[in-house]
Formats: C-alpha cells, structure tokens, sequence
C-alpha cells in the first residue's frame, strides 16, 4: 500500500473504504476477454454508486434503479444514451421529467402493463419516441408474466412512438451452477422464437442479469475463468441471436473495494477473545455471511506478511448482540489501534447496511485513480443529522 494512503487510514477518526479504479478496470477487462466479442456489459449503478464514473468509459451501459441513481449519473455527466432506467417501481412523476426533457436517448424497461401504459401516454404527449425493454418475470414480483408480454407485442402498432427493443430478465445472484444458466439460457431462447413464431416480433436485444457469483469467504474459490467459459459455450448455442447485454453488478465491483476499521478495544470473555472495531455490521455487509461464521479475505494492515497466533472474534461497534463480523479469525499479534482490512468490499458493502442504526457516522469513502491519485468522494458524514427530528409544524 501507498505510505501516503496508509498514514491517512490509519489517523482516520473513522472507519474507510478504499476503491482502486484500476482493479476496477483490470475485472471489466478480464469479464470481456472470458466472454464472447459480441457481448455488451451493463454495470448495475445500485451494486456502488461510488465507481459509476469509473465503469461507466468501460462498459456499454448503467442499470439505473431509482431517482436518486439517476440524479448521480447526471450529475457525474453521463450520456442519456448509456441509461437504462429499471427499477421495479418507477416514480410517474420522474419518468415524466426525464421525457419532458426531449432529449432521452436512454432505455426504459416495463415491469408491468401500468408501466407500459405510463410510457405510451408520456410518448404521446410530448411527441418523444421512447425505446422499452420489457421485463420477463422469473417467477418473483419483478417483471411481467408472458402473458402480458404477449399482450403488450399484439398491439404494439397502436403506439408508433414506442419501440420495444428486446427482453429484460434477471433471476437471481450468487448463482454458481451452469446447470441453472443452462436452463434460464433455453427457456429465454425458445421464448424468443415463440415470440417470433406466434407474434412476428423479433427481439433486437436480451439483457440478462446472469448474477454470477464473487469468492467472498476463505475455502469456497469459485472458478470464474471455468464458469465463464461454460457460460459462453450456451450464448453460442442459443438459436435466437439478439444482442446480448449482461446487467452485471457484484461480480464487477467487489473487487474493487477494501475496507479498513480500527481495533478500539480488546477484550476476552468466558474464554473467547474479543476485538472490537469502529465499524460494524451497519457499515459492511457480505452476501451469504451467515451469522458471521464465515470468513472473510482479511488481514491486518503492515502486518500482512506476520503469522496468525491467535484467535479472534471481530465484533463492531453497535450496541447489538447481531455485531459480529467474523467468529474466531485467526490473526497476527494485534493490539488497540491495528486498522484490520477486508477485502472485495466494493459491492454493496457500501449501501447495504443499516447505516443510520445509532446514529453513527458514515465513513469516508476514498478512491485510487489508475495513476495513483488519490480522491476524497465522501467526507465522514454525521447521521444526526438524518437520525434528529426537526418538527416542522404544517398547517393543513
């Protein structure tokens, strides 16, 4: 690590991410050297907000799930023509600011019949053609069954302004068995000739949000070179040949992302010995953790190349028995004031926890430019002021 980025870390009043754009760069290049040429990559915003800048000049498209993800992109300067606005539930309000516009040249994906009918009475007012993905359900409350796709295609000629590029469908994450992709991969591709067949409509593109899955914990490699060769074996067995786009978020950014907490205590009770941090649960979040027993890629900052001697349980700062990071990781000699650093936390870790729980601070959030620059993205950020009532009376 950067000796200056260490001494910042460490005098740190708070816990930190760090986010490496070259990391970054380096997992979107190897995801398209393991896929075919032809095959388009779409960085889901939600997975890391923080990076968007930096996938966004490496990647075809930004999944984007909210107002909120949308008001980041523009402000960061993102060209209209690289969103794809999803979202299960899209405020009426924003979808009619973004077409009021006039100049979206984005993507809009249907979860439903309302939505559709949203986007065909904004596509009429104000005279704008919109460009649609409807979004096939995989059985949950995303997405629309197949009889309301096929409803929709049968009068597609009643709205002109619209064109429906293709099929949206995304089923899951962490998924590790290619007998699933296999499966999803055969239902999407005869789906598409029956909609060719029964409804003469013929899908430009398919976006698909494979979810493949990131090595989180010690003992559990999952084989990405292997899972990405047999995963491109089925794209090219598909009949239908729409453009392919794969909506990728955790397996794109984890690993990308550290982040460091300090030891602000230390402590042994009835036999098990305690570290505890100024992070927490609130602040990192591992998909499939399992109450802690898992555990995670870590290490202890300059003590990186020492032998673990001890057992540690690595608890957080929340007043909450459920703040446990990690049950007995076998550590170097540690001590109060130790910054410990946990690695492929570039996904999620950021947003999915319960950060305004007591009211702690949020920490700061850094990012390492591909030339070693070093930027501040977020200041630590008090939740007082998010967490205090203000009492506003309103008269009615």
């Amino acid at each position: 690590m950067d000796k200056k980025l260490e001494r910042l870390i460490r005098e740190s009043p708070s816990a930190a991410y760090v986010l490496d754009s070259r990391v970054l760069q380096e997992r979107i290049d190897w995801l398209k050297a393991h896929l075919p040429q032809d095959v388009a990559l779409c960085y889901a915003v939600k997975a890391n907000t923080f990076i968007t800048a930096e996938a966004a000049p490496f990647v075809e498209r930004l999944e984007i799930c909210s107002p909120g993800e949308a008001a980041v992109c523009q402000t960061l300067g993102v060209d209209s023509q690289k969103m794809v606005i999803s979202g299960v539930y899209k405020t009426p309000s924003f979808i009619e600011a973004l077409v009021a516009q006039g100049d979206f040249e984005g993507i809009l994906t249907a979860e439903s019949t309302l939505q559709y009918g949203l986007f065909c009475r904004l596509s009429e007012q104000y005279g704008c053609d919109l460009r649609v993905l409807l979004r096939l359900t995989n059985g949950s409350q995303f997405g629309m069954d197949e009889k309301d796709v096929e409803a929709i295609l049968r009068e597609r000629e009643k709205h002109p302004l619209i064109h429906i590029v293709g099929i949206q469908y995304f089923s899951g994450t962490q998924k590790t068995s290619i007998k699933k992709y296999a499966r999803e991969l055969h239902y999407l591709d005869e789906y598409l000739q029956k909609l060719q067949t029964d409804y003469g409509y013929t899908a430009e593109e398919l976006e698909y949000g494979t979810g493949f899955p990131v090595d989180y914990f010690l003992g559990e490699g999952v084989e990405d070179d292997v899972l990405l060769k047999e995963f491109s074996d089925l794209l090219k067995e598909m009949t239908c040949r729409p453009k392919i786009i794969l909506e990728l978020g955790r397996s794109m950014a984890a690993c990308c992302g550290t982040y460091y907490t300090h030891i602000v205590d230390i402590k042994e009770n009835k036999g098990i010995s305690y570290a505890l941090t100024d992070g927490g649960m609130h602040q990192m979040v591992y998909f499939g953790q399992f109450m802690a027993m898992k555990k995670p890629y870590l290490s202890v900052l300059g003590k990186e190349n020492e032998n673990a001697v001890q057992d540690w349980t690595i608890c957080g700062s929340l007043c909450t028995m459920n703040d446990i990071i990690v049950k007995q990781m076998p550590l170097p000699p540690v001590t109060v004031g130790d910054v410990l650093c946990f690695e492929r936390t570039g996904a999620y870790c950021l947003t999915e926890g319960i950060s305004l729980f007591l009211t702690r601070e949020l920490p700061a959030v850094y990012l390492i430019k591909a030339d070693g620059t070093l930027y501040c993205l977020r200041r630590p950020f008090e939740t007082r002021e998010l967490n205090g009532p203000v009492y506003e009376k309103i008269s009615i």
